[in-house]
């Protein structure tokens, strides 16, 4: 009999615990869904890209440079339904922006237009990165969406100065002037000038 109710006593201890687990385990799995929830919501908000050139050398370039117009609607895309999505977008993002150094137009084909195009790159790398964490950070994420549209917007700057400076005409002889003032094409003085007080003077 005794056997019976100590038996009877576990059960009823063991069931309780049981229920307490349950519990806290949908408490918890609830906690988890509403945080996974606010964070969707906010990259949702922020995931705005500038995806329309900014000025008619951008415009233009669209047409002729087929990289820079695919990643640009790559950006237009917007995601919709989960953040797997995002993560999806993410990397196609990544990808298009990586192709911005394959086949740059010859005028723009300059250290400056490279090094932004290597910036923008980075930025958006590392939003690829961020947005596939175990623990999202959505301001991290915003944040990185805002410096990528500085710095396309930086790059369509520099591409329309380029342009810009191309127009301008070269003045007669203005290119002889460039040529010489060229270092790099500079004849080496090998023979020492008379006047350098360095040197023995002959008398």
């Amino acid at each position: 009999m005794k056997y019976k109710i100590a038996t009877f006593l576990f059960l009823i201890i063991s069931l309780s615990s049981c229920k307490e687990d349950d519990q806290k385990r949908i408490a918890e799995n609830e906690k988890d869904a509403k945080k996974k929830e606010i964070i969707f919501s906010n990259i949702n908000k922020g995931w705005v890209f500038y995806d329309t050139p900014i000025n008619t050398t951008a415009e233009e370039s669209e047409g002729t440079w087929n990289e820079f117009r695919l990643f640009l609607k790559e950006l237009a895309q917007k995601p919709k339904t989960t953040i797997g999505a995002f993560q999806q977008k993410a990397k196609a993002i990544s990808k298009k922006a990586m192709a911005l150094n394959e086949n740059l137009p010859i005028q723009f084909n300059k250290p400056q237009i490279k090094s932004r195009i290597s910036t923008l790159i980075t930025k958006v790398r590392l939003l690829d990165l961020y947005i596939h964490l175990d623990a999202i950070s959505d301001k991290k994420v915003v944040g990185l969406i805002s410096e990528i549209n500085k710095e396309l917007a930086s790059l369509q700057r520099e591409m329309d100065k380029i342009v810009e400076k191309s127009k301008i005409p070269v003045e007669l002889g203005e290119s002889d002037l460039m040529k010489m003032m060229d270092a790099s094409r500079a004849i080496p003085n090998s023979s020492p000038t008379i006047n350098d007080p360095n040197l023995p003077q002959i008398e």
